[in-house]
């Protein structure tokens, strides 16, 4: 899995606006049965004159449904190994402010964490595809050395 730490965590919480926080339970292309968590914060327009930035509960479950939404369609497409390349540079996150725009103005939403529930039956040859031709000895550097098999 992965996971946000805890003092990220506490530098985002603040006073005067409202979290939004939603799960889902996605099984990837390949296998892996992952269980996203996604957190958001409400924003304050720049001309805005009020304190607060809370949202209304129907606009809370609005942009909750829409975060499910969007975090089971960009995992459940793809396999882990590109799900993982997604959450480094958080690009669901930007995604789902984008889409909640028109809801409530978002930042800071980021996917804090991500379980594993369920992998896949291991299986020895998808295993050597991903990384690369099968069999072969390999020396301290990581070049290809012939070997007894390689010979005859």
């Amino acid at each position: 899995g992965m996971d946000m730490t805890r003092d990220k965590l506490c530098s985002l919480v603040r006073k005067w606006q409202t979290l939004i926080e939603a799960t889902v339970d996605v099984k990837t292309t390949d296998g892996y049965l992952l269980r996203v968590f996604c957190m958001g914060f409400t924003k304050k327009l720049p001309k805005q004159i009020k304190k607060t930035a809370y949202a209304q509960a129907s606009q809370v479950r609005a942009i909750r449904k829409k975060m499910v939404d969007i975090m089971a369609k960009q995992v459940g497409s793809e396999d882990l190994k590109a799900v993982v390349l997604k959450l480094i540079p958080d690009s669901i996150g930007k995604d789902i402010e984008k889409e909640c725009l028109d809801i409530y103005p978002l930042h800071d939403v980021h996917i804090r964490k991500v379980k594993v529930l369920k992998k896949p039956k291991f299986d020895l040859g998808r295993l050597m595809d991903l990384h690369g031709e099968i069999g072969g000895a390999t020396d301290e550097n990581g070049e290809k050395v012939a070997t007894s098999n390689d010979i005859i």
